[in-house]
């Protein structure tokens, strides 16, 4: 326990494997971990330099701050990948869930290959995906 105490909330959040992210009222993203990196494609250091919004292809429906920090259950979001294509994924809401908290921090759980083998990928028919779901279309 005492390890967990000292170790820099930082250094847990890059250790998650799933993907996390950590975004300021104005949409600034101020951090995220190796695996939401991984799933859109782009570096830290990239994703520092993109407002929030834009690497969702369409914005959920609700105020941006709202859907970050907002009620109610994980909700499909489509993330734009640095290559253009789709990724779908489950965001939670903030876990930073007081009202004068500046920063929303999310997690994702990527749903891409799950939503296109099930066929129920909901912009199959516009050609975004995933290269995961072309080679599971390729077979």
């Amino acid at each position: 326990m005492d390890d967990l105490r000292q170790m820099p909330a930082l250094i847990v959040l890059d250790r998650l494997p799933a993907p996390a992210l950590a975004v300021d009222r104005a949409g600034t993203i101020l951090f995220a971990n190796g695996s939401f990196c991984d799933m859109v494609g782009y570096s830290a250091d990239e994703l520092r330099t993109i407002i929030f919004d834009d690497i969702f292809y369409r914005l959920p429906d609700d105020d941006r701050w709202v859907t970050l920090v907002g009620k109610g259950a994980e909700r499909l979001v489509e993330l734009r990948h640095k290559s253009g294509h789709s990724v779908w994924a489950n965001m939670s809401k903030s876990a930073m869930r007081r009202r004068d908290d500046t920063v929303a921090l999310v997690t994702f759980h990527d749903r891409t290959e799950e939503l296109w083998l099930s066929k129920a990928d909901p912009d199959q028919e516009f050609g975004r995906f995933t290269s995961s779901a072309n080679r599971a279309r390729c077979r």
